[in-house]
């Protein structure tokens, strides 16, 4: 797949060593991509909050050179990441024809998080998007008259090839990734800011990471896309996709907090419910993630505060709640559901605004 617009085709400019360097933040999805079609094309759209506080930040330190391959050496949190060079090498094998200038020079790549890797928490997402950030960045220095906007959708195409939700970190609020046909410029190449009107609640949305389990993932994201070829329940599960983006779109303007919660929660168990029908299948819950989903039940039960939860594809568990009740959830937080975390670990985060520029 090629697509010509984010091939560069002006003169290019030579520049010297230098470094540029992005902030990108993790998305928490609502309406969840599972599934995926060759070229990193989701099989369903997904809708996310882009988070504030857990995020990667990624210093790219460039020097030119002559040999025709890649050259690149990566760091987390100061130390060499061999592990991560796999998945770097692929991200550029894809991106070449749309950046080709990344056999021109030497990279050192410099990144840390705020948060645990491989813990469930979307480190891939921001990781990715910061490198793309960055990568758009160099391609600013090299290219004249290049439309900030456009380098922006380009950082999130780019995102897309070496994580499919990394695209939808880039800009801020609440981002569509996937065609639908009720949402006008939707795309399966790039997120896009939500073009509807949204109501304030979902502006200031608080986000409680509660981590039951800070380690590797059972399985990793990649093999559970996978295994929805073939799946028996597949395409049902693509439809609810598409029929819970559409009914989010009156929900996200009124503020309908039950509609919400329905919505988010019961997407929130089907991804867990096509892991653990799968074949083979995977049971990526913990006890304790159960514990947590019925006490949050139970609460907002007890006080109608409109508190949920969602689920990445691991143990732990987003609380989602108004920012007007940070207050009251977030003493329920640590009275009652830490002690369900490892060492009753959690992080407060809430709805950002996507990747931002380094001052370096």
């Amino acid at each position: 797949m090629l697509v010509e617009e984010f091939i560069p085709n002006t003169p290019i400019k030579k520049i010297d060593a230098g470094s540029v360097g992005y902030t990108s933040p993790s998305n928490i999805a609502l309406v969840k991509y599972w599934g995926k079609k060759p070229h990193q094309i989701p099989a369903n759209p997904s809708i996310s909050f882009t988070l504030n506080h857990c995020k990667t930040e990624t210093v790219l330190e460039f020097s030119p050179k002559n040999s025709d391959d890649f050259s690149f050496e990566v760091y987390l949190d100061g130390k060499k990441a061999s592990d991560f060079r796999p998945k770097i090498k692929q991200f550029f094998e894809r991106i070449l024809p749309y950046a080709s200038y990344v056999k021109d020079f030497h990279f050192d790549i410099k990144t840390s998080n705020t948060f645990p890797h491989s813990s469930g928490i979307a480190s891939s997402a921001s990781g990715m998007s910061a490198l793309a950030m960055c990568i758009v960045a160099l391609e600013e220095l090299m290219y004249s008259n290049v439309d900030t906007d456009f380098l922006k959708r380009k950082a999130s195409f780019l995102a897309r090839l070496g994580s499919g939700s990394a695209c939808r970190s880039i800009e801020g609020g609440l981002v569509v990734w996937g065609v639908h046909p009720n949402i006008f410029g939707s795309s399966d190449l790039e997120g896009m800011q939500y073009p509807y009107e949204v109501h304030d609640v979902f502006k200031t949305y608080q986000d409680a990471i509660l981590l039951v389990d800070k380690g590797e993932k059972q399985v990793s994201s990649s093999v559970g896309h996978n295994l929805m070829h073939n799946h028996p329940y597949a395409q049902s599960r693509f439809e609810q996709a598409h029929t819970h983006l559409n009914q989010l779109i009156p929900i996200l303007k009124s503020g309908d907090m039950n509609g919400f919660i329905t919505i988010v929660e019961k997407e929130a168990l089907t991804l867990h419910a096509m892991m653990m029908s799968s074949d083979p299948y995977f049971i990526l819950m913990k006890p304790n993630t159960l514990e947590i989903i019925n006490l949050i039940w139970t609460y907002r039960k007890n006080t109608n505060i409109p508190v949920c939860f969602t689920l990445d594809a691991g143990a732990n568990v987003h609380v989602l709640y108004p920012k007007e009740y940070a207050q009251k959830v977030e003493l329920f937080i640590q009275h009652e559901l830490s002690v369900y975390c490892q060492n009753k670990q959690y992080i407060l985060d809430n709805v950002g605004n996507g990747a931002k520029r380094i001052k370096n």
